[in-house]
């Protein structure tokens, strides 16, 4: 049966909005939406997802890392799965669409196979990533990194801002920190993954379209910048004497907007913090202290940007006499999206009578680590006014039964690629 005819009159939707409200009531505040890494409200969500997963005709289990997995057995028993995911922790005063919108809809769909009794040629696996945001330990794709087996070990070592290491957090939330690599999955049990999202932007909106194809995930490059000049007092260093730094910053970030809004082939820079000192108003600032973001579809072209970029501020640094200290403090490389799943997924939207449109994510996304395993597809549902990491954050019903439709019929209809390599 087609994806378009199994479910009727927004049915799909409105089983996957109550399961959105039904988890955003588990949180830290009760005003506000948190749910962070190996707490109790974290334990609490994962035993309600696991219910339903149960309920919708899976087998399901906490893993050694704390992700939540279910699995829908194929027509033959211990077949390769075609996996599907998100994470199920958020960012401190959250919006409840992010991370949940992916893992509720994939249930529903299998919930749906389920009552149907229709089992495929392939298992359906569901992961609920524990921690994507890295809120708690300032690390993020926990889950999924171990799930690919590429979790760093050293993060264990890690304390929060109560001084409680990863590893003891752990223990206290029923898991062995020495079993981790049990979490992890080879490349032969999977046929490929599949993450549905929220846009976490306006560019489906401006479109007027509910959903999108995932070209890539954007690689990221973080940068912590320094500029020292001298401070000074306000009223008596003339401004041709003046070593500014926080002029010096200020040039430095209308540069990387310049450089940025100029770029045409979907470059962005932010810069998200900035610090002067010693931070008076009647003083020159001496030293300032601000961070960079960039990120671009290619990892080829941010890299020429991020080095472009460096190139100006250490030439604003020259002309200003300000010393200047750049560390590199994050780098994640582009995910692209592989071509043969965005085929399918084009394919599912226009068979749901949508127009297909394509574009990148800026956002990471637990694909980011999963690439290393599998092939990486993503479908975005569009969100109100592109807000994400805001209580505002908003998927309007419509919306949620359109990406549910469309992720189900590309379930019904996958096709795994022929020429599989790499397994191990």
């Amino acid at each position: 049966m087609a994806a378009g005819t199994a479910v009727q009159n927004g049915s799909l939707g409105e089983e996957i909005v109550r399961g959105i409200n039904d988890l955003a009531a588990i949180s830290e505040e009760g005003d506000k939406l948190t749910r962070i890494y190996l707490t109790g409200e974290l334990r609490k969500a994962a035993d309600l997802i696991l219910s339903w997963m149960r309920d919708a005709g899976m087998s399901a289990r906490l893993d050694a890392i704390g992700n939540v997995c279910g699995r829908y057995e194929g027509e033959l028993p211990g077949a390769p799965c075609l996996m599907l995911g998100s994470h199920y922790d958020t960012v401190r005063d959250a919006g409840k669409w992010d991370g949940p919108l992916g893992v509720i809809t994939a249930i529903a769909c299998v919930a749906d196979l389920n009552r149907r009794g229709k089992r495929l040629p392939f298992a359906i696996e569901i992961v609920g990533f524990a921690d994507e945001e890295g809120v708690r330990f300032a690390s993020t794709l926990l889950g999924s990194r171990a799930v690919a087996g590429t979790f760093d070990e050293s993060v264990l070592n890690t304390r929060d801002s109560d001084g409680v290491a990863m590893r003891d957090a752990l223990v206290q939330f029923g898991l062995d920190p020495d079993h981790i690599g049990a979490a992890a999955r080879a490349r032969r049990e999977l046929l490929g993954y599949l993450e549905l999202h929220i846009e976490q932007g306006p560019v489906l909106e401006a479109q007027n379209l509910p959903v999108g194809v995932v070209t890539a995930i954007a690689g990221a490059t973080r940068l912590a910048a320094r500029l020292t000049g001298m401070a000074g007092h306000a009223g008596t260093v003339p401004m041709s004497l003046r070593r500014d730094a926080l002029a010096g910053a200020a040039e430095s970030i209308g540069a990387i907007e310049q450089f940025c809004r100029t770029d045409e082939g979907g470059l962005v820079g932010t810069v998200g913090y900035i610090q002067a000192r010693p931070g008076a108003t009647n003083v020159i600032p001496g030293e300032v202290s601000f961070t960079i973001d960039m990120r671009a579809p290619t990892d080829m072209h941010r890299k020429r940007a991020v080095a472009d970029v460096v190139r100006q501020i250490e030439a604003i640094a020259r002309r200003r006499q300000l010393s200047l200290q750049l560390d590199v403090t994050h780098e994640n490389r582009t995910a692209p999206c592989a071509p043969w799943l965005q085929e399918q997924i084009a394919q599912a939207i226009k068979a749901e009578g949508f127009s297909v449109f394509e574009l990148p994510s800026g956002a990471g996304h637990d694909g980011m680590a999963m690439i290393d395993i599998a092939d990486v597809g993503m479908i975005f549902v569009r969100c109100r006014g592109g807000i994400s990491h805001h209580p505002d954050e908003h998927v309007e019903l419509a919306d949620a039964h359109a990406g549910a439709r469309v992720l189900l019929r590309v379930i019904e209809n996958f096709r795994p690629r022929e020429d599989r390599t790499g397994a191990g």
